[in-house]
């Protein structure tokens, strides 16, 4: 069986060069990363002090996201380029509200696959798939995608901090998974953004991982949304998007998000 397996980390995973997915996962308190992820955090945060709080904040607009979706009715959820599922994922937050809610991660990194099966064998409301989300057709034909999600019914695309590693036309991709689903679903997305701060040390830092980012303006990100209507407050910072506890909305001159955040619904 899966859950006897002793060893997490697959065979494949390159062990030479740090992970953004294994790196967020250490910024979080996680335990799925490794030396190399762990310098690398070092390297951007000397770069950047200001990193450990953009993923806090989006970790905590991610929460919030799951949760208004959930009032919302959605019961279904799409998490594209989930990451490792650490502390407070999609699944443990929407079936803690509901036990009935699915949902279906995406991810290509190895280790991020092989810990989310592990955690999920005995789910049968979730699901991993190992799949390139800029490869929209395979994410939405594979078996365990459309085992898990009923596209019948109105599903809450999830697109945290996944946008600015997509270079290239990141308006199709986007576009392809809003055409799969019907009226009354949602898209959440949280984007890195140039617009307040400088990111170009940011962003060098990150290329010396397995991924290059690229910020993107307001407007570029809006254009992701497509016609979908977005809900209130519309494009903010992480931490002005429905802040309901007081650590999400504490903000300094000197820590801003570096990220835009908003929810659009399918009408």
């Amino acid at each position: 069986m899966v859950s006897q397996q002793t060893n997490w980390v697959p065979t494949s995973v390159d062990l030479e060069k740090p992970s953004a997915a294994r790196a967020y996962d250490y910024v979080l308190g996680g335990n799925h990363n490794f030396t190399v992820d762990r310098e690398f955090v070092r390297l951007v945060h000397e770069r950047h002090p200001d990193s450990k709080h953009f993923a806090l904040q989006n970790r905590a607009f991610l929460r919030r996201v799951v949760l208004f979706l959930i009032e919302q009715g959605v019961r279904q959820f799409l998490d594209l380029g989930s990451g490792i599922p650490t502390v407070g994922n999609v699944h443990e937050i929407a079936q803690a509200a509901d036990p009935s809610a699915r949902v279906v991660y995406v991810d290509i990194e190895h280790v991020a696959v092989a810990h989310s099966q592990l955690l999920l064998e005995d789910n049968e409301h979730a699901a991993m798939v190992h799949a390139d989300i800029t490869r929209p057709g395979l994410v939405l034909n594979d078996p365990d995608t459309r085992r898990v999600l009923d596209f019948d019914q109105p599903v809450g695309i999830l697109g945290i901090t996944i946008g600015h590693y997509i270079l290239d036309n990141p308006e199709g991709v986007f576009a392809a998974y809003r055409d799969a689903v019907p009226a009354g679903s949602y898209l959440a997305l949280s984007h890195l953004t140039d617009d307040f701060i400088e990111l170009s040390d940011f962003t060098e830092a990150i290329g010396h991982s397995q991924t290059a980012v690229l910020p993107r303006s307001k407007a570029e990100i809006a254009r992701l949304f497509g016609d979908w209507e977005l809900v209130e407050p519309g494009l903010v910072m992480t931490s002005q998007w429905r802040p309901d506890r007081e650590e999400d909305t504490r903000e300094t001159s000197e820590q801003r998000d570096g990220l835009y955040a908003g929810v659009a619904r399918k009408r």
